[in-house]
């Protein structure tokens, strides 16, 4: 459904609901306990969709649902067209996606189509000979010469990204663990019966597709090993695979043919949209998100890796949106600062910040103001910080081989809060399978539902801020030339500029306001003598003129 809007002149602008969404990212094993096991389930999900719809959410990705034997929390798929019990039963789900429609949220789900799980059918059938109907689906190789793996390619979560299988006397590719062999999809049978199963949760009324590693769908038929790198790490990489220039283990330039037929696949149906996440880091990220996202035939849009990192400065901001633009003028960016891998936003980037709420509510001001889809993971609308987790707490598999130079990605998936004072902070009356701690019940939603400064009354309005101004959801993005630390630029649509501007470090910083402007802050905004502050949340209009000095880590906007 395309939305209507009309500007000051009257005109109708259509717009597909994607364009400037707000999408909350569910991680089900998290999210509400309803069965008591200790793992977050598709009913406790349904519960809290009212929660979602308060924020002014459009719509939900959820993390993977699909039959799994867990050993990668789900991102290992043993059957595409079922739900893990652990989650419950395709009734559930179809429960779930009723009550989100009734609220008024789209519902999309992981779809992880690069590997499947060593304990999937196809995958059994394939290693058992190399002359069975599925021998050629998954990517098998000769050991060299000297027995050594095929290429040089590195597996992400440590190790040759290369298993030798004593049946076969061949080694198979796997990205991640070795128990998630990848896919060929050079065999066409491939292709179509990936289609297969996204047509299967398209016929039961899902809204698109939140697509896991889409760069990683094709591997280089040669076999031609990676050249080095001098580049940093990646987020979620060991060091090694970060030495590498991963040009031939993926993003091959087949993968926009299967980009091209999955995107024909889900026009035949209303209203679908597919995010691909980009799986690399640096301006390259921002080359495959323009090139995989250009024209009408690909992806509706695409997220990297580039704003989930370290790098908080208004350069490193600017490359990425700026880069985006120049790259794809007629492609669709998605931002987001959390998610399910990376550890949280605030925790992340706190060097940068004089506490921590403030670090919340100005990134919080900063994300809403990009131009784009906008992405949120649960528990950001609280403020949450990353969980400090110990060792023997541990689930997740490269902290677990890596500890404690790799910190891994539970710290950021640990269970939401909805009632202080509740066993287990209200996620589970059993044991939960990662531990919740006090830094997160203080944080819980009963508790900053009653007060009115919290932070997630902020997330509230200030959604409700970028839905209120077509600038904000619809505005082109120009940059102001400002240095470091101020982020600035404006957005303009038909009928209404914004001007944005984010000091970005721990000092205040000076502004000269040329005429005279209209200052949009939280509802408690004062002007303290030169000082702007913006202590809390609701929006009000204030006149200014000539200098003016940020307060560290502020934000504003100005008519």
């Amino acid at each position: 459904m395309c939305v209507a809007e009309s500007d000051k002149e009257g005109a109708i602008d259509m717009r597909e609901w994607w364009r400037d969404a707000i999408i909350y990212q569910i991680y089900p094993r998290s999210f509400m306990d309803a069965a008591g096991n200790g793992v977050g389930d598709l009913k406790g999900i349904t519960s809290r969709l009212p929660h979602v719809a308060s924020l002014g959410a459009d719509c939900v990705w959820l993390s993977p649902i699909f039959k799994s034997p867990q050993r990668d929390m789900g991102y290992d798929v043993s059957d595409y067209c079922d739900v893990d019990p652990i989650f419950g039963t395709l009734e559930d789900f179809d429960e779930m996606i009723a009550r989100a429609h009734d609220l008024g949220l789209k519902v999309i789900t992981d779809q992880v189509l690069s590997h499947t799980s060593d304990q999937h059918p196809w995958f059994k059938e394939s290693r058992a000979s190399r002359d069975n109907p599925k021998a050629d689906w998954y990517v098998w190789a000769d050991p060299l010469p000297d027995g050594s793996p095929p290429t040089n390619w590195h597996s992400h979560f440590g190790g040759p990204a290369w298993e030798f299988d004593a049946g076969r006397g061949q080694y198979y590719l796997h990205h991640f663990l070795a128990s998630q062999p990848d896919l060929n999809y050079h065999n066409p049978d491939v292709v179509d019966a990936i289609l297969d199963t996204c047509k299967f949760w398209l016929d039961r009324g899902l809204d698109g597709f939140r697509l896991d590693t889409v760069n990683y769908y094709y591997h280089d038929q040669e076999l031609r090993s990676n050249p080095p790198a001098n580049t940093r790490p990646q987020v979620m990489a060991t060091d090694l695979y970060g030495m590498q220039k991963n040009i031939y283990n993926k993003t091959r330039p087949e993968n926009l043919g299967f980009l091209e037929r999955l995107r024909a696949l889900t026009d035949q149906y209303d209203d679908i949209m597919m995010v691909g996440e980009v799986g690399e880091m640096g301006d390259r990220s921002i080359e495959i998100m323009a090139e995989y996202t250009a024209g009408t035939k690909r992806l509706h849009m695409c997220y990297s890796f580039a704003m989930l990192g370290p790098d908080f400065s208004a350069g490193h901001f600017r490359r990425c949106i700026d880069g985006f633009q120049k790259g794809a003028p007629d492609g669709h960016p998605y931002w987001s600062f959390s998610n399910h891998d990376v550890p949280r936003h605030p925790s992340r980037w706190a060097e940068h910040a004089v506490d921590h709420d403030s670090m919340a509510r100005m990134a919080a001001s900063m994300l809403m103001a990009f131009e784009g889809t906008i992405g949120i993971y649960q528990g950001e609308e609280l403020g949450q910080e990353e969980t400090v987790m110990e060792y023997h707490e541990l689930t997740d598999p490269p902290a677990i081989r890596f500890w404690p130079a790799v910190k891994g990605r539970d710290g950021c998936r640990t269970p939401m809060t909805w009632e202080a004072d509740a066993p287990n902070g209200g996620f589970s009356t059993g044991t939960p399978w990662l531990p919740v701690k006090a830094p997160q019940l203080a944080r819980s939603v009963d508790r900053q539902e009653a007060s009115n400064d919290s932070i997630l009354h902020y997330y509230r309005d200030i959604i409700a801020f970028r839905k209120a101004n077509p600038a904000l959801t619809q505005g082109k993005t120009t940059f102001i030339d400002l240095p470091e630390p101020v982020l600035a630029f404006r957005r303009d649509a038909t009928g209404q500029s914004l001007t944005c501007i984010f000091n970005l470090s721990k000092d205040s910083a000076g502004l000269i306001v040329e005429g005279e402007a209209e200052i949009v802050g939280p509802s408690h905004a004062t002007l303290d003598g030169e000082w702007l502050t913006l202590p809390g949340n609701g929006y009000a209009y204030l006149q200014h003129q000539g200098d003016l000095t940020l307060r560290p880590t502020a934000a504003l906007a100005a008519i």
